[in-house]
C-alpha cells in the first residue's frame, strides 16, 4: 500500500498570505465551470454518470486532510486504502491532522493555503467565513461533474435546503453529505427494568419524564440521582439539550449553531425566545428538584457513564451507539438484570417536533481546495469524490467494506459482518472492529454512513431501527430562508455573535446549575440587548432578505 503523509502545521503568516490568495473559482455560475476542463482530463472516465463503477483511468494521488480520530487512528495497511488503490487507482498524500486539533488546524490550513485538496469532515458553517480569500473552491460551479450527488439532491427533494447553503456570492464551497431521511440519535437512555419494576412506560412528554424520575428517586433510595448528564466539556448537556429543543419551538446545545431561529415570519435570537427559556427553565428545575445530578453538567464522559453503570442513575444522555457501550458496561460489572432502553425524545409544550438540524438530511460533507481546480486529474477527482461519497456502490463500500472480507451480502440483499469484524454490538465478541482494523465505517471515507435508507439502518440493531422510525414520525422545525451574508455582513455579525454567545452560554450554565434565579431572566435578556442583540438579528434577516 502506497500512502504519503504530510504534516499539518499551523501557518506563521496567515493574515498575510490569506491576502494573497487568488480565488480559482471566482467567476462562473452553475450552468457550467468558470476553469476550462480540456486539461485537466488525466485519469478521468468518459463515461461516467450514475450507476458506473469509478476507476481512474491512470493511477492518481489526491490530497487528503485527515481527522485522526484516537478511537481508530490512521494506519497504512488498512483494507480501504489497499482497495482504493487497486480497484479505484486512487492514492492519498495524507495530511493527517489530531481531532483534538482539527478545526482549528483545518482553519488555519484553509487560509493559509496549505490545505490538501480534499477536506471531509466539515460543515458549511465551519468554512463560511474562509471563503471570500478564495482558498476554498465553489463547489456550486462544478455540479455537472457530479451525477450521484445530483441525483441523491433530486430524488430526495433536497434542492431548497441545498439553495440555504449559499452565500452572497450565490455559490456554495461545502457538499454536504445526504440523508434520504433524518437520522436522529440523541436522546437519554433509561434502566428500563426500574422502569418496569415501577411500572411505568416510556414516557412520552417531558413532564413525565419528570414525574417518573420522582417515581424512581422515591422507589430507588440507592441511587445518588435518579438522572446524570454528560457531553458537557464545552457547555451543560449539550447532546440532550439540542435533542429536547425542538419540543420546545428552539434550538440549543450543539444545535445553538448561529444563534437565531425562525419563528415562521423572521429570525428571532435564540437565547433571548421563550421557547428557550422554557427548556433551560425545565432542566433547572429537574436540578433544583434534586432529580438531575449538578455535577452531569460539568463532568467529564467516563464518570457520566460510570454513575449509570454502576447503579448510581437510572437515566442518562445517550445515543444510538452509545446505548450499546452501556449495556456492554453493565455485563461487565456483573449486572444481569439491568436493561438499558434508548428512549425516543419526548414530546415538549411546543408539540412532537424535531429542531431544523436534528430533522435535517444534510450530515458533515467536504469541501475542497481551490488547488484542486489547477490539478491535470481534476475531473478524475471529480469522479472519485461523487462515487466514494454519493453512488451507492461507493456509499457501500465506505461502510460495510468488500463483500467476502469484511461481510457478506445473501439473496435478499441482506449484509451480515464477517465473523471476525464486529460493529456496534453487531457481531459482539469479535476480535477485529470494522473501522479500528480496516478503515471503514469512517467519518472521513463514509460522510453520512449510509446516506440511504437501507444502508443506514443496515448497522442499526432492531430496537435502534425502532427508534429511528418513531423519531421520523415527528414534525421537523421549519428552517427558515437561507442567510447570504456578504463579506461586510459576516464580518460585524462574527463579532457580536461571539459576545452573544459568551453570554447565552454562561447564563444556561448559571441557570441550570441553580447559581442564578430564572427570576432574572428579563435581566440576562438586557444583556444581550446591550451586547448588541438586535442589531444582530436585524444583520441576519437582512441577509435572508426578510422584511426587505
Amino acid at each position: 500500500m502506497r500512502i504519503t503523509r504530510r504534516k499539518a502545521v499551523a501557518a506563521t503568516a496567515v493574515a498575510a498570505l490569506a491576502l494573497t490568495l487568488t480565488a480559482c473559482s471566482s467567476g462562473g455560475d452553475d450552468d457550467g465551470a468558470p476553469v476550462d476542463m480540456a486539461d485537466k482530463m488525466v485519469g478521468a472516465m468518459e463515461d461516467y454518470g450514475v450507476g458506473t463503477s469509478f476507476k481512474a483511468t491512470e493511477p492518481i494521488e489526491l490530497g487528503l486532510m485527515y481527522r485522526d480520530h484516537p478511537n481508530y487512528p490512521l494506519k497504512d495497511d488498512w483494507s480501504v486504502l489497499k482497495h482504493l488503490e487497486e480497484d479505484r487507482n486512487v492514492t492519498f498524500d495524507v495530511q493527517s491532522v489530531p481531532l483534538a486539533d482539527f478545526e482549528q488546524k483545518r482553519s488555519l490550513l484553509i487560509s493559509s493555503g496549505d490545505a490538501a485538496d480534499l477536506i471531509p469532515s466539515t460543515y458549511a458553517a465551519d468554512v463560511e467565513t474562509l471563503t471570500s480569500g478564495g482558498a476554498l473552491l465553489a463547489v456550486s460551479d462544478y455540479l455537472d461533474y457530479l451525477p450521484n450527488f445530483q441525483d441523491k439532491v433530486e430524488k430526495w427533494g433536497l434542492q431548497e435546503d441545498l439553495d440555504r447553503l449559499r452565500q452572497a456570492d450565490g455559490k456554495f464551497y461545502v457538499l454536504p453529505g445526504l440523508h434520504e431521511n433524518p437520522k436522529p440519535s440523541y436522546s437519554v437512555a433509561i434502566r428500563e427494568d426500574l422502569w418496569a419494576d415501577a411500572g411505568l412506560e416510556d414516557p412520552k412528554t417531558w413532564d413525565e419524564f419528570a414525574d417518573q424520575l420522582e417515581v424512581i428517586k422515591e422507589e430507588n433510595p440507592e441511587l445518588d440521582y435518579p438522572y446524570t448528564e454528560r457531553w458537557s466539556i464545552n457547555g451543560p448537556m449539550e447532546a440532550t439539550l439540542q435533542a429536547a429543543a425542538g419540543g420546545f419551538g428552539t434550538e440549543a446545545g450543539w444545535g445553538y449553531g448561529d444563534g437565531v431561529t425562525w419563528n415562521g415570519s423572521e429570525y428571532e435570537y435564540t437565547g433571548a425566545s421563550e421557547g428557550y427559556k422554557e427548556l433551560i427553565a425545565y432542566f433547572a428545575d429537574l436540578v433544583d428538584s434534586g432529580l438531575l445530578d449538578p455535577e452531569g453538567l460539568t463532568q467529564e464522559d467516563d464518570p457520566a457513564k460510570a454513575k449509570f453503570t454502576t447503579g448510581k442513575a437510572a437515566a442518562i444522555g445517550s445515543n444510538d451507539q452509545e446505548a450499546v457501550v452501556y449495556r456492554t458496561g453493565f455485563e461487565e460489572a456483573g449486572d444481569k438484570d439491568a436493561k438499558v432502553k434508548h428512549l425516543v425524545v419526548p414530546a415538549g409544550p411546543a408539540g412532537n417536533i424535531m429542531d431544523a438540524t436534528t430533522g435535517g438530511q444534510f450530515e458533515s460533507g467536504i469541501a475542497l481546495s481551490s488547488n484542486a481546480a489547477e490539478r491535470d486529474d481534476f475531473v478524475a477527482l471529480l469522479q472519485f469524490v461523487d462515487w466514494l461519497y454519493y453512488s451507492d456502490e461507493g456509499l457501500e463500500f465506505a461502510k460495510w467494506g468488500v463483500e467476502g472480507e469484511t461481510y457478506t451480502k445473501d439473496a435478499d440483499g441482506v449484509r451480515t459482518l464477517a465473523d471476525d469484524v464486529d460493529w456496534g454490538g453487531l457481531n459482539a465478541g469479535a476480535p477485529k472492529m470494522l473501522n479500528t482494523d480496516f478503515g471503514y465505517y469512517n467519518g472521513v471515507f463514509s460522510l453520512a454512513h449510509g446516506s440511504t435508507e437501507d444502508l443506514v439502518k443496515s448497522t442499526l440493531t432492531p430496537d435502534v431501527q425502532a427508534f429511528l422510525d418513531e423519531m421520523n414520525k415527528k414534525d421537523v422545525a421549519e428552517n427558515g430562508p437561507g442567510i447570504a451574508m456578504d463579506e461586510m455582513q459576516r464580518e460585524e455579525a462574527s463579532l457580536l455573535q461571539t459576545n452573544l454567545q459568551d453570554v447565552v452560554m454562561t447564563a444556561t450554565s448559571q441557570f441550570l446549575l441553580g447559581e442564578r434565579p430564572m427570576d432574572e431572566w428579563d435581566a440576562y435578556v438586557a444583556e444581550l440587548e446591550s451586547a448588541g442583540m438586535q442589531t444582530y438579528v436585524d444583520t441576519v434577516n437582512e441577509a435572508a432578505g426578510v422584511n426587505q
